[in-house]
């Protein structure tokens, strides 16, 4: 995967991969936590909820 050295990255704590800054997060990139739907929903029971 080809990564852009100056975006921002997080870790998803429910696959352990990292995932860069997208345009469709702008606003709300500090509330971020996972890297897709699915990895969303694969949470564990005790991680916060999201609304």
């Amino acid at each position: 995967m080809h990564r852009k050295p100056h975006l921002p990255e997080k870790m998803c704590p429910v696959c352990q991969r990292p995932f860069s800054w997208r345009k469709k997060w702008e606003k709300n990139w500090e509330s971020v936590t996972y890297c897709s739907h699915a990895c969303r929903t694969k949470r564990k029971p005790h991680a916060p909820k999201e609304d």
